[in-house]
């Protein structure tokens, strides 16, 4: 083989994306030494987004400090490549911010998200790519929205302060006459692999909320208020948002980007892809190894190694995927892979096969057993 491509997720608590890429290259080499390597760094749009396309384009990380979920403060990063902007909403508005009896989607803000979008405005971005993932929010976006100048009314024409998901069956007006062309003229790619609508019973809060502190009263009332908020938004931009798959993605987050900053929702995995040019980066491949901690029937769901798999059998590459655990079914037996491998031969006790070196010697010994056996 002369070139062969690794792009796996990371092994999470045990391997980072760039370990398991140098395990396989040091596998690769044993069987093909003079073999084209070309390790790229990649994420499904949540945890190790940044990284994986800061990475890819060159860029920087940049640290500054926002409000978290509850409005304290809290030291976030996201990623700076030319003028785009990588950003995961969990660094200000995700659920690990919060101890367990700090969470409260009820009065819990997306404003730091919004916060970090606004300062990469200020630092010239012009493009935005965003993971959704792990918030600890359900005020459909409307925190977000408030930092980047737009600005919510209840019925008696009183400007709400704190927009929550407790304070949106109060919104009776929006007005985005104060939001810069900065703002209004700024490309958002969103990564939502939820097909969650906007509100109703497989809406944003009766589906999520509960992981987030609510109650079957509060989600009740949450869902009241996304659906009020829903009606106020239509008639505002004449979209109605409650179907639109996705739009009840992190509390509604989905259904604000696009309703109010004109947001693209894709695949995460798609929108790192695209984002870092792997198409190209795969041209003339013999082979493209991928991977993830547990490849299993979720796999096929659209994680990062469908992601791979998928771009690489548009142009006839064939495609290898390894595990930390692999657990076989009829959806991964169907999705087309050249192969499926565990990267451990026999059961060993978790904190050993979790341990650093040891999982990036098995993920080395897997690909040289799987290339010599391939040759």
């Amino acid at each position: 083989m002369r070139k062969i491509v690794v792009a796996s997720d990371s092994f999470k608590g045990s391997l980072s994306s760039v370990d398991v890429a140098l395990g396989a290259e040091k596998g690769i080499y044993e069987v093909y030494p003079s073999c084209q390597v070309v390790k790229v760094n990649v994420a499904d749009g949540g945890e190790g987004t940044v990284d994986a396309v800061v990475e890819a384009l060159n860029g920087k990380k940049v640290r500054i400090n926002v409000s978290n979920p509850i409005g304290e403060p809290v030291e976030a990063e996201y990623g700076i490549a030319g003028d785009t902007a990588i950003i995961e909403m969990a660094a200000a508005s995700g659920l690990p911010l919060l101890t367990l009896e700090q969470r409260n989607p009820w009065v819990t803000s997306t404003y730091g998200t919004g916060e970090m979008i606004l300062d990469a405005l200020n630092r010239g971005c012009r493009r935005f790519l965003v993971g959704i993932g792990g918030s600890a929010t359900n005020d459909a976006g409307t925190g977000m929205l408030q930092a980047l100048g737009f600005r919510f009314y209840d019925k008696n024409g009183e400007m709400i302060q704190d927009c929550c998901g407790g304070r949106l069956g109060d919104i009776a007006r929006i007005d985005d006459s104060n939001v810069s062309e900065a703002v209004r003229n700024a490309v958002f790619t969103v990564a939502c692999d939820v097909d969650t609508p906007f509100c109703g019973p497989e809406g944003a809060a009766y589906v999520f909320a509960p992981q987030k502190g609510a109650d079957a009263d509060m989600v009740r009332r949450l869902d009241e208020g996304m659906a009020s908020f829903a009606e106020v938004v239509n008639a505002k931009y004449n979209l109605d948002i409650v179907p639109i798959e996705g739009a009840g993605a992190a509390g509604g987050m989905g259904g604000a980007f696009r309703a109010f900053l004109n947001a693209t929702l894709k695949k995460g995995i798609d929108m790192v892809l695209d984002a870092i040019s792997f198409d190209a980066m795969i041209a003339g491949a013999d082979l493209v190894v991928t991977g993830e901690g547990k490849v299993d029937f979720q796999t096929a769901k659209g994680k990062t190694a469908a992601g791979v798999l998928a771009r690489a059998k548009r142009v006839g590459i064939p495609v290898v995927a390894i595990g930390g655990c692999v657990e076989m079914c009829d959806s991964l037996e169907q999705m087309g892979f050249a192969g499926i491998y565990p990267i451990l031969e026999e059961k060993v006790p978790l904190e050993i096969a979790m341990e650093h070196d040891f999982a990036s010697a098995n993920v080395t010994r897997t690909i040289t057993r799987v290339l010599s056996q391939m040759k």
